[in-house]
């Protein structure tokens, strides 16, 4: 088993997807013309269905995963629910303030008490208020989590305000490491797991845009403590979406990397070679998803709580005449 890797995530399958012109101006990895309104039916279209087969191929993994549907056109970026919800081992749940206004309107608290029916759930910390301070924490994205070593990274944004950060890992037992990450043209990287993504046995990082030599050091440090092999990926590899990626874990325990088929083709045969001996490589096709200038690592939240018994196990096999069944996959 391994505490970076869950084995349920949520999901959510968008009936309105575009990318968002609120996001455009600070996120480089999005198309920043946006979508035609002439185009904008099929564009949906093809959102759902990759996400449609994007949770049936993790199904098929043994990954449990809870879908949901959003209908709502108001909601450009609901298929990113990472950004306003994270779970963490012990039964915590975050909830997050958004710096897109029509991003806050993502949050949703059927989700909520889903998880708190279906996982042992002890409390919910909500840090949306902070959003009347103009103080944001885009949840795994603004955050790239170590689970094991108990270490946020973050690349300083606008999107990771300091004060929030620090009320997190207080809160959840983290410690923060901060640094600046720039594209070629000194632009900011918006969200961390766009650069980065940590799994139990490497980190796919662009080291190169951390500005810092001294923090690229330090960071390195942190990730490879307890033994992981460090894959550096190229600015064009981070564009390609090869750092959105997230380790999962199937029934029967095998780990795999759920990554986008663009960035698998942008690795290199080497880098390839040290994902496999840890785990397998499992590719989506989300090149749609990918116009909004996020990918797979943004389309899942984790779920790190521990499962309630089903009401079969509860009863000792006897199923119960009101027995309603998990929300899953559908």
């Amino acid at each position: 088993m391994s505490v970076q890797a869950p084995s349920a995530v949520v999901m959510i399958r968008p009936h309105r997807f575009t990318p968002n012109p609120l996001t455009a101006a600070d996120n480089v990895f999005q198309v920043a013309e946006g979508v035609p309104r002439s185009s904008a039916i099929g564009v949906a279209s093809a959102a759902f269905d990759e996400v449609t087969e994007a949770a049936h191929a993790l199904d098929a993994a043994g990954v449990r995963v809870h879908l949901f549907d959003d209908e709502d056109p108001d909601r450009p970026d609901s298929v990113f629910p990472n950004n306003w919800l994270s779970t963490h081992a012990g039964g915590h749940i975050a909830v997050y303030p958004m710096y897109a206004v029509n991003r806050r309107r993502e949050r949703r608290w059927d989700i909520v008490e889903m998880l708190k029916r279906e996982y042992r759930v002890q409390d919910v910390i909500d840090y949306s208020g902070l959003e009347l301070d103009d103080v944001f924490l885009e949840g795994t994205g603004a955050m790239v989590l170590d689970h094991a070593a108990r270490v946020a990274f973050v690349a300083r944004s606008h999107r990771a305000d300091p004060i929030a950060l620090e009320r997190f890992c207080t809160n959840f037992g983290y410690e923060p490491l901060v640094f600046d990450a720039m594209d070629p043209h000194g632009v900011p990287i918006y969200h961390t797991n766009v650069m980065m993504g940590v799994a139990t046995d490497f980190a796919l990082v662009g080291l190169d845009l951390i500005a810092s030599p001294a923090r690229r050091e330090q960071v390195v440090e942190r990730l490879t403590a307890h033994g992981r092999t460090i894959i550096d990926l190229s600015y064009e590899q981070v564009c390609d979406f090869a750092g959105n990626a997230i380790e999962l874990r199937g029934a029967g325990g095998e780990r795999f990397l759920a990554i986008s088929s663009r960035a698998v083709q942008s690795l290199r045969p080497e880098q390839l070679a040290v994902i496999e001996r840890s785990c397998r490589i499992l590719p989506l096709d989300v090149p749609t998803i990918e116009l909004a200038g996020g990918s797979v690592r943004c389309m899942i939240a984790g779920i790190h709580l521990d499962r309630r018994p089903s009401v079969r196990e509860a009863a000792g096999g006897a199923v119960a005449a009101d027995a309603v069944p998990a929300p899953a996959i559908r």
